[in-house]
């Protein structure tokens, strides 16, 4: 350390070499782990257990995998995600964050430059007045002023700022993935929302189609028991299946208006009527076909937004900890000075002062702070790769509890299709036998029970699996795309941006069109991007 001193005191007289010196220093050393992404060594042998080992990633697939909703072939869907892009406030927020790392991103890679660029001055008039005594009386009046350019600069000697760029923009890569998760999540919202609306308008259709079947058999029987050729019992028990199915429509219409507020809340709509949704092509179900579940690579679970984002944010931590480290060594700096004088006094002299030379600060004794907040930050590290560990874990439980749920929902369509059909056969026979006077009402009410709950359960497994599609598209990271930052924000947010803050060209220019999001590998300066 002596020697380095010497050195740098030799440089005092040269100050364009000091200058030169300095950014060779800041180029030295990078204290501090180099981060290498978490590893998930389960992935490669759970993939083709479950899915197949194929290769299926090409841009075809891509590009159907970010607009997955648009196999439905339903314009109503197509047009309340389009518009939830543009309104939905939890987007918003998602992009305002992102604006806001980019911003901190900025501040971060300003400590690379000198910290301390300070420009003093100051002017005092002043004026004597002389009266009385033995000398003549005299006025006089000067002027004295002053100006001086300080700077600072704490070179990056042992990378602490590097690690404090690499930090700022890991995290600004997690906000632009956290973005594009929330795409994925609101596409999904929508559509499930979408359909179980729709699975619930088939379901009050449904019943009060057996309202109506019921309704005639409550008559039918009330006039041939006024007439006195039948008992009481089967007019009470029509009676009272009747009022049975009649007594659900409320529930399912206070269910259907529940869905409907939760989609104009993504929509950032007041609760009401949604136009959309009175589309006259939504009178059956979609029939979704089948999904070649050996078409879907499992390794693109780590290429999940969510999965992205926790990657980030281990990295983003990753950097903390040579910040801490860096604390060990000691802080050099350059230090400047320029400074001028004068004053209107006849005869005075103005003065001028160039200064620069080097100084340090090192905390020595600092009673195991440094190693302490180390730990935390290593502990904080730590913490966030098996938060990671588990991100994965949980999307690989995603897309197996979908792809199941996609099978057997598709195995009870055509089971509950025979169902549905053997019902109505019986309610037909019941009908006929209980006219020609082989048989007791009762069977009519069982067959028309049976009716009613064979089709019910057929509407509400295939909006099951329709929902089942959704989950699985969601559980792959499937609904996003890569925008520009400028398109992240609605132009009512821009436009209130503008008028409180100088943005300069982050909201306008091409240039804060969102970078994509690399892959991480181990270098020797800590953080690398690549392809």
């Amino acid at each position: 350390m002596i020697n380095q001193l010497t050195g740098l005191g030799y440089l005092v007289a040269r100050p364009g070499w000091a200058i030169l010196c300095g950014f060779i220093l800041c180029s030295c050393t990078t204290v501090g782990p180099s981060y290498q992404e978490p590893d998930v060594k389960w992935l490669s042998s759970w993939q083709p257990d479950l899915y197949g080992q194929l290769n299926n990633t090409s841009s075809q697939y891509q590009h159907e995998l970010s607009f997955w909703w648009q196999l439905f072939d339903d314009e109503s869907l197509n047009q309340l995600i389009l518009e939830a892009y543009q309104e939905n406030i939890d987007l918003q927020l998602a992009g305002l964050r992102v604006l806001e790392s980019r911003a901190q991103l900025g501040v971060a890679g300003s400590l690379l430059y000198p910290q301390l660029q300070q420009v003093n001055g100051s002017a005092i008039a002043a004026e004597t007045r002389r009266r009385g005594g033995a000398l003549s009386s005299q006025d006089q009046s000067l002027i004295s002023y002053q100006t001086g350019f300080n700077l600072g600069w704490e070179l990056d000697f042992w990378g602490k700022f590097k690690r404090s760029v690499e930090s700022a923009d890991a995290a600004f890569f997690a906000s632009v993935a956290n973005q594009q998760n929330m795409q994925v999540l609101i596409t999904a919202q929508i559509a499930d929302l979408y359909f179980a609306y729709r699975t619930i308008e088939h379901r009050i259709a449904i019943a009060n189609r057996n309202i109506q079947i019921q309704k005639r058999s409550y008559e039918i029987t009330e006039k041939v028991y006024q007439a006195g050729q039948d008992s009481e019992l089967d007019l009470q028990q029509a009676k009272a299946q009747y009022l049975a199915t009649l007594s659900t429509v409320p529930l399912l219409e206070l269910s259907l208006i529940n869905t409907r507020n939760a989609l104009s809340l993504l929509l950032a709509r007041p609760p009401g009527y949604i136009p959309e949704l009175n589309a006259p092509n939504n009178s059956t179900l979609p029939t979704v076909h089948s999904i070649d579940l050996q078409d879907i690579p499992a390794n693109l679970l780590i290429r999940r937004p969510d999965i992205r984002a926790a990657a980030w944010q281990v990295a983003s931590q990753s950097a903390q900890i040579g910040i801490a480290e860096a604390d060990y060594y000691p802080s050099i700096s350059l230090i400047g000075n320029i400074s001028w004088s004068g004053s209107t006094v006849d005869d005075a002299a103005d003065n001028s002062l160039i200064g620069i030379g080097p100084g340090f600060t090192w905390n020595i004794f600092d009673y195991g702070r440094i190693a302490d907040n180390i730990r935390v930050q290593d502990a904080r590290f730590q913490q966030l790769v098996e938060r990671y560990q588990q991100s994965v874990l949980v999307a690989a439980r995603e897309v197996d509890d979908a792809a199941v749920a996609i099978v057997k929902t598709a195995e009870k369509i055509d089971i509950l299709s025979q169902a549905v059909h053997a019902s109505e056969r019986g309610l037909t026979l019941a009908n006929a036998r209980y006219k020609e006077g082989y048989s007791g009402f009762q069977r009519v009410l069982d067959a028309q029970r049976s009716v009613f709950a064979q089709t019910e359960q057929a509407v509400v497994n295939q909006g099951n699996h329709i929902r089942a599609v959704v989950s699985l598209y969601k559980a792959l990271g499937g609904g996003w795309e890569r925008k520009p930052l400028t398109e992240t924000l609605s132009p009512r947010l821009k436009s209130q941006l503008k008028k409180r803050t100088d943005w300069g060209d982050l909201l306008d220019s091409s240039a804060t069109a969102v970078p994509e999001q690399k892959e991480r590998s181990t270098t020797d300066g800590g953080v690398s991007q690549h392809e």
